[in-house]
């Protein structure tokens, strides 16, 4: 039999591989579909190339690439015999349990007990070779096979590696001494007892002391107080007191200089009267509230319905996403995307079409992957109610796992790439981004949100305007407290607040603020000024006002709520306060008029480009590698800013420190090139032809520009020329070159000189006038060749989902959305999905509207 085995495996030797280190092996999931070892047709595992295949997709590999030989992995889960007392029989599983994987959070591990069983399958007759057979099988395919069973899952290698250090426990930990001095620490009403800073307090876990601490070792603000006391006592360790949770804390050792871990945390806190069960409390699938307990507790119980019979719900368009701890914020944007037409008939409509199509290696394809998703959620396969069985591998899945597709979208991206918690909204975008990247067609599911906002912006100085149009796909409202109907109210419970702190008593019942919808868009429409205004009537420095108004209407619109400012920490907080958002939303009167009778345009020029007199001087070179102050770009980045976005703030704030570059920073942060690579100009002229006759003030570049900006340029509908001319023209700007776009609507495909790339042209006022008209509800990028691709129509809205936030703040808390489908509002919450008896509508941070048709 072994001669037997070994002559069969003969032909397909040069195929089998053994996994090199920096091999990924996807034991635990198909490439294609959420099938795993324990699902009923187990996972077939390919000996080339380690991509995993369910049932359905393998047969698909084989013909695409010819590889015949497969591992095939199979996980049985049973129900533990139950013995005569009614306990469970516990059974030895040595050898039972030999892959790598996470076990089936569904199952009880005390409930259930776990078999593994392997198989080499040759295709395309599906012969079966039992593992392990060392005896029977060549050395070669021994060792391969022994490889793949041993190798770690490919995303379970991955979850180790992150950019923080690994933290020590401090050698102060065991041996600290504590000072029976009768301090205790109060619940709230912090403050350094040498100063008076609230914010970055730490105490000293031997005498007490609360201090406020200083930037170079936390990131925040502070007087180093907390630094100077320990160099007059020498008591080594602190806690920082705002992270204080039941699973540890923030503690700083200043004779070691950097971040420990102190094993004996509870204690050590107990000796001044703090319980660390008290400081926070933590609700399943990891989600954090925070130690202002009163009002989050209420918030979270209202936002996920607590205390309500909720009514579970399963099949096609109902499967829960599960947590992949701090996840949430990818599954809210996920169900609100795939319950939209567009994206439903792109990635699940031509699911046969991708998958058919699909790349060698699919889990780095971005269509394949969002099809995967597409089909988990809308296919019902894993959405089913639960059986009333003794089988229990009948038992079905809840919901679907996103660990591929949370791989792939967050590579190469600093936040998305972690395990901390994420703003939503600034997910949406980034998927629309990549969307638009990988939307090389005409077929773009983005343009339903896609829209054109005109800037009205006015020189205070000689009255003159100038009319921009420029792409966007959400709207920010501002949440302004002052218009709170509850004002006097909240001036009551401010005063109580101040007066329990400075008093050190437990503060008073909050008050939420309410605040009416039309007051966030009576502020969204107000004149705004603009910081650093050029006049080119004046060609100097003036005020200058600006307003936005909608010059196209999208299908989709995205409407966020900005509830979140930052602290004196500089971490992003959350205001306390509900809005009255309407179910039906008319917006026609915000409709751009354009330029207007009796308006005078200021003139279409461009500021000069202003040089330093050193850097005049200074080769081409040393503009290729600007200056740049390191040491401020590391401050900021450890905030949790993108590094690019710290190094363009540090660069065009002229190294004048991390608190100018901060202020750039929020200013620039919703800009859709925010954390992409600094870009600078590779040749500057600094003659004449930089003032005037050069809008940009810089010579057109020989190269072409970078395909990835063309294709983003591109996918918004501009034509491939078009993008060519303008990204020459700004030095591969992406913002700037959209801009130049708008002003130069008449430049001709044919132009091909360089030069008349450059030249100064007029406005056009009609650049647009197709996305004005309400006579097709659907722009082609055939209508309007010089204008992107826009989806505009009537502005009226009917609101069909809401994500919401829970918690302090964007870095931490959790997210659901509550979907309205078939005429009933659904609340998802991670894997659970259930009819909505409340929907929190009022406190939703994102909202998704849908246009009424004109009927």
């Amino acid at each position: 039999m072994a001669t037997d085995l070994g002559e069969l495996l003969v032909p397909y030797m040069p195929t089998i591989r053994v996994p090199k280190t920096g091999d990924r092996v996807f034991k635990s999931e198909c490439a294609f579909s959420f099938d795993s070892p324990e699902s009923e047709g187990g996972l077939y595992v390919c000996m080339n190339t380690f991509l995993g295949f369910g049932r359905e997709h393998v047969e698909r590999h084989y013909r695409k690439t010819g590889q015949s030989v497969y591992m095939h992995l199979k996980r049985h889960v049973k129900e533990k015999a139950t013995g005569a007392a009614g306990g469970t029989i516990s059974r030895r599983r040595n050898g039972k349990v030999f892959l790598d994987l996470e076990l089936n959070r569904d199952f009880n591990g005390e409930d259930y007990e776990y078999e593994d069983e392997a198989k080499l399958v040759i295709f395309p007759d599906h012969f079966e070779i039992p593992l392990p057979n060392i005896e029977e099988l060549p050395a070669l395919v021994t060792i391969a096979c022994d490889a793949v069973l041993n190798a770690p899952s490919a995303y379970k290698k991955q979850e180790p590696e992150s950019w923080e250090e690994e933290i020590q426990v401090s050698r102060h930990a065991r041996s600290l001494r504590q000072l029976d001095n009768g301090v205790r620490v109060p619940p709230s009403g912090w403050k350094c007892q040498k100063c008076e800073m609230r914010e970055n307090l730490w105490l000293n876990l031997t005498d007490g002391a609360m201090l406020c601490g200083k930037w170079f070792f936390d990131g925040s603000g502070g007087n180093g107080h907390a630094l100077e006391h320990y160099k007059e006592t020498k008591y080594p360790l602190a806690v920082k007191l705002d992270t204080i949770t039941p699973d540890g804390a923030d503690v700083y050792s200043f004779e070691e200089e950097e971040a420990v871990l102190d094993p004996h945390i509870s204690e050590h806190l107990s000796h001044f009267g703090i319980d660390m069960l008290q400081m926070q409390k933590k609700t399943e699938n990891g989600h954090h509230t925070d130690n202002n307990a009163r009002p989050r507790v209420s918030e979270w119980e209202v936002i996920q319905e607590s205390g309500m019979k909720l009514k579970a719900v399963y099949g096609s368009g109902y499967t829960g996403i599960k947590n992949l701890g701090n996840s949430c914020y990818l599954s809210t944007v996920m169900q609100v995307l795939f319950s939209i037409p567009e994206f439903q008939r792109m990635y699940v409509g031509n699911l046969q079409r991708i998958f058919d199509y699909s790349p060698l290696d699919p889990t780095q394809d971005f269509a394949t992957q969002m099809a995967k998703v597409g089909h988990g959620l809308l296919s019902g396969q894993y959405s089913k109610p639960p059986m009333k069985s003794e089988l229990i591998e009948q038992h079905q899945q809840k919901g679907i796992s996103p660990r591929m597709l949370k791989s792939l979208v967050s590579r190469g991206h600093l936040e998305f790439s972690s395990n901390r918690q994420q703003d939503a909204q600034e997910f949406f975008l980034h998927m629309i981004n990549l969307v638009e990247r990988n939307s090389t067609s005409s077929e773009n599911p983005s343009d339903a949100f896609r829209f054109l906002v005109e800037e009205r912006v006015q020189c205070c100085q000689t009255r003159r305007v100038r009319y921009t149009q420029r792409v966007d796909y959400c709207i920010q409202l501002p949440a302004p407290i002052e218009a709170a109907t509850n004002r006097e109210e909240l001036l009551a419970y401010e005063a109580k607040r101040r007066e329990a702190e400075e008093n050190m008593r437990a503060p008073p019942e909050p008050v939420r603020a309410r605040i009416p919808f039309t007051a966030c868009l009576q502020a969204f429409t107000e004149p705004q000024n603009v910081p650093d205004f050029w006049s080119s009537a004046l060609q100097a420095k003036s005020a200058g006002v600006k307003t936005c108004r909608f010059a196209s209407f999208p299908e989709y619109l995205v409407v966020q709520i900005k509830k979140f400012t930052f602290g004196v920490d500089w971490v992003p907080k959350k205001l306390d306060l509900g809005i009255d958002v309407p179910d039906f939303l008319d917006l026609s009167r915000l409709r751009a008029t354009g330029l207007q009778a009796g308006e005078e345009e200021l003139p279409d020029l461009m500021p000069p480009i202003v040089l330093p007199e050193d850097t005049r001087d200074n080769s081409m070179s040393s503009l290729d590698s600007p200056e740049i102050d390191e040491a401020a770009v590391m401050q900021l980045a450890e905030m949790g800013f993108p590094l690019e976005a710290c190094r363009k703030a540090v660069y065009y704030t002229g190294n004048m420190g991390p608190e100018m570059a901060f202020n750039w920073i929020i200013a620039h942060m919703e800009e859709p090139d925010f954390a992409e690579p600094l870009l600078l100009p590779s040749m500057l002229d600094p003659g004449p032809s930089s003032s005037i006759d050069g809008p940009m003030g810089a010579a057109p570049l020989d190269n072409s520009p970078p395909e990835e900006s063309i294709a983003i340029l591109t996918s918004m509908g501009f034509p491939r020329t078009h993008t060519i001319q303008a990204l020459k023209a700004t030095n591969n700007n992406l913002e700037r070159a959209l801009d130049w776009i708008f002003t130069h609507p008449e430049q001709q495909e044919e132009d091909s000189d360089p030069l008349s790339n450059m030249a100064d042209t007029e406005p056009n006022d009609n650049a647009f006038s197709n996305a004005n008209s309400h006579s097709d509800s659907t722009l082609s990028p055939d209508r309007d060749t010089a204008g992107p691709r826009v989806k505009d129509g009537p502005g009226r809205y009917e609101l069909f989902a809401v994500i919401s936030h829970m918690g302090a703040s964007t870095m931490s808390g959790h997210y659901v959305c509550h979907i309205k489908k078939e005429g009933r509002w659904v609340i998802y919450n991670d894997h659970k999905v259930c009819l909505s008896e409340r929907p929190p509508k009022d406190l939703g941070y994102i909202y998704f509207y849908h246009r009424l048709s004109s009927s």
